[in-house]
């Protein structure tokens, strides 16, 4: 009898309104969603002219809209392989506190509006850029990730747009600057997969995830690409400074942070633990941080 008095009281707290908004946080991938938001107010902030306040509160709201429901989809659409993995089968659709169907309501419903609402308070192009990132990442990326290891780079594309929204809301326009910001994020993203693929590589294949550490048997292909991407994205993170969009200050520190996150990529090649792959993992969000604020910081070119 305690038991089942137990159990219903354990029910109750699972459908309490704490809970559900939790599970629908969980849902959305909320603390991506705030990266997001990070790197599409630096691109903003690097491309305005002026300080538009209004119009920054209307960009970030639309995006994390649109991001919150790309991610979303994501989980509905993944969810009997997200059941497979340790590290995910206690989302709320593997373990069955939310339905499939009020997922895929939910889902596409903020993300509707969070691109209807960039298309008339902010601008049509960066509505346009929301509408692509959802698309390419539901329809191209989800898929290819249990067929090919291209997924990884092909996931880059639409993990890269946000800070380019942030350029168009604020100029109206595509730029140079808005293209290297956009390129930052692209090669940003790969050193950092690289490694949180590699520490989770037993949860993928489990998922039938075709990433390039399941496949990798001893990791040198990992941490390879984890070393060349990483020289990559220095290459294409000074940029700013070659081309008037950022000072001598943005230069050096950012080729500081590059140098760091290269000497973490090296490290993991010649260790495959773990331990190391987690340092770089580290490592690669801290120059996202330094690079981001940097180029906030620093930017004294408009296009």
């Amino acid at each position: 009898m305690s038991e089942m008095v137990l159990g219903r009281a354990r029910s109750r707290s699972a459908g309490s309104p704490a809970n559900v908004v939790r599970d629908y946080l969980q849902l959305s991938k909320h603390r991506i969603v705030m990266m997001v938001l990070i790197t599409t107010a630096a691109g903003f902030f690097a491309a305005a002219k002026t300080f538009d306040a209004i119009l920054l509160l209307h960009t970030l709201a639309g995006t994390a809209l649109v991001a919150a429901g790309t991610n979303a989809l994501n989980q509905y659409f993944e969810r009997d392989h997200d059941a497979k993995m340790r590290r995910t089968k206690n989302r709320p659709l593997p373990a069955g506190r939310m339905t499939p169907r009020a997922a895929l309501v939910f889902s596409w419903a903020i993300a509707v509006i969070g691109t209807i609402y960039l298309a008339l308070a902010v601008n049509p192009l960066t509505a346009f850029l929301g509408a692509f990132t959802l698309t390419s990442y539901i329809f191209v990326y989800t898929p290819l990730k249990r067929i090919s290891t291209a997924c990884t780079i092909i996931g880059a594309i639409p993990g890269a747009i946000p800070p380019l929204m942030g350029w168009t809301a604020a100029t109206g326009a595509l730029g140079a600057g808005g293209w290297i910001v956009f390129g930052i994020l692209f090669f940003w993203q790969l050193p950092h997969f690289m490694a949180i693929s590699w520490i989770y590589r037993e949860d993928y294949g489990r998922g039938g995830f075709a990433m390039t550490a399941v496949r990798d048997g001893n990791g040198t292909s990992t941490a390879r690409q984890a070393i060349l991407y990483s020289l990559a994205l220095l290459s294409v993170s000074v940029l700013p400074s070659y081309i008037g969009m950022t000072g001598m200050g943005y230069l050096i520190g950012v080729s500081m942070a590059g140098a760091a996150l290269i000497v973490a990529s090296l490290a993991f090649f010649f260790d495959r633990s773990n331990r190391v792959a987690m340092r770089l993992f580290m490592a690669s969000n801290l120059y996202l941080v330094v690079v981001m604020v940097l180029l906030v910081a620093c930017a004294n070119y408009r296009s």
